[in-house]
């Protein structure tokens, strides 16, 4: 029965890597892996290893990966939350109609710039979405804007990877007490730095950021997008909130999705009492509500997560006996047969960015959550700040490897191919890089 736990969570993450030619919403492998793994586990009688590394019984450990799972699902679902909150009442036009360069040069090195400090607070996803947006403004030809929305996804994966709300894999590792703040932000925020800082002085030179951006005739001179009376007060209220939430967590101890909780509250709150319009009124309140923001976060996103995760747990407390008889989790007799088989570590973790690049990199980083026991590699150890890095800005070496890439192709229809002779270089350069700056550091 182990077997069958091991080949449904293969083929089920089979499954999700080839969404796109199957089209097929990966959200429907991830939930019947999650929820059949430990169909099976309960079907087969097998052991459960618990938390503590000793036995426990299917229930116990059941809902504590059913709990851990859903501390990242309403930390999520907060963050979201406030973010489209934000997007509604305009707030983002502030920051994306302050650049009027027609210079492709310049326009690369300060949308990038803005990518990679924007995704520290918010995440790459909603990054790159609002880059897209904005890039749109500026450049009418599709031809010459793939290649600035291609650095916008490096840029927002570099910097997600140092902040602990900037990514989903360091928000779970931050959630998990793998790593803290401070020492995520100390530590990686230079070699995403370099990450990012060499692709673009690359780009900088290719024939496709010379010249200047071709106005549209189509469109106003330095028409920008519309701003609200609400825009800048919910801009201020949802940065400040994302902002607020590891600050929280640092004065109380308290899980990180308390944090979000309450700054949703209180966003929300702000957005009860304030009039993004002159004739503000009852019948247009509801485009401007919670309740429209809750019905624009993709739940499928959600769902995909719950299943991952669960199925996960399933291979990290599923019992085997290594040869020496010792009972062990799945996942961890994994690592120790990994152990012997690369002695390096540091070469394991390089080649967990690039698998990264291939596999989704949430279920990547909670099975090596998993591999690695707490006892051997307490919080913000050096490992679990060069998986946050490695799975955070692997990803961009393929289009598919990252959700900031799979939403820059999906709105700008980039081809996978042409991305990976375009730019995958450029982000393997950058990606080796900032690998190399953090063995230095550390």
């Amino acid at each position: 029965m182990l077997t069958g736990v091991v080949l449904t969570f293969f083929i089920g993450y089979a499954i999700i890597v080839l969404e796109q030619p199957l089209r097929l919403d990966k959200s429907i492998p991830a939930l019947l892996m999650g929820t059949i793994t430990w169909a099976l586990i309960s079907v087969g009688q097998l052991e459960i290893m618990g938390a503590d590394l000793h036995l426990t019984t299917l229930e116990e450990g059941l809902l504590h990966h059913l709990g851990k799972t859903a501390e990242i699902l309403f930390f999520l679902l907060g963050a979201m939350t406030i973010v489209e909150l934000v997007d509604l009442h305009k707030g983002f036009s502030p920051i994306t109609n302050l650049v009027r360069t027609r210079n492709k040069r310049t326009l690369l090195w300060v949308s990038a710039s803005l990518a990679f400090f924007l995704s520290a607070v918010l995440d790459n996803l909603t990054t790159t979405i609002v880059m897209v947006s904005f890039l749109r403004k500026l450049i009418p030809t599709r031809e010459d804007r793939i290649y600035f929305v291609s650095l916008i996804i490096i840029a927002a994966n570099a910097g997600g990877a140092w902040s602990p709300i900037g990514d989903v894999t360091t928000t779970m590792l931050w959630i998990g007490k793998k790593v803290t703040s401070m020492k995520l932000f100390s530590d990686l925020f230079l070699p995403s730095v370099f990450s990012l800082l060499l692709p673009l002085t690359i780009a900088s030179f290719l024939p496709a950021f010379r010249g200047n951006v071709e106005s549209d005739p189509n469109k106003e001179k330095d028409q920008g997008e519309p701003v609200l009376l609400s825009s800048k007060t919910m801009l201020i209220a949802g940065l400040a909130g994302l902002v607020f939430v590891p600050i929280f967590k640092s004065l109380t101890h308290l899980p990180p999705y308390m944090g979000i909780m309450i700054s949703l509250g209180i966003v929300w709150l702000i957005s009860e009492y304030i009039h993004p319009e002159e004739n503000f009124n009852q019948e247009n309140r509801s485009l401007y509500s919670v309740h429209k923001a809750l019905s624009r976060i993709e739940i499928s996103s959600l769902v995909f997560f719950l299943g991952i995760l669960l199925a996960v747990g399933a291979l990290e407390s599923v019992v085997v006996a290594s040869s020496s008889g010792e009972k062990m989790g799945f996942l961890m007799h994994t690592a120790k047969n990994l152990q012997r088989l690369i002695p390096d570590q540091n070469l394991v973790i390089i080649l967990i960015g690039f698998l990264s690049a291939i596999i989704d990199n949430v279920p990547m980083v909670a099975a090596v959550m998993g591999m690695y026991p707490m006892d051997q590699f307490p919080t913000d150890n050096d490992l679990w700040h060069f998986i946050a890095y490695t799975a955070g800005t692997g990803g961009s070496m393929l289009i598919i490897g990252s959700a900031a890439g799979v939403a820059g192709m999906g709105m700008e229809k980039i081809d996978f191919i042409w991305y990976l002779k375009k730019v995958s270089w450029l982000a393997l350069i950058g990606y080796l890089a900032g690998c190399f700056f953090f063995l230095i550091m550390a």
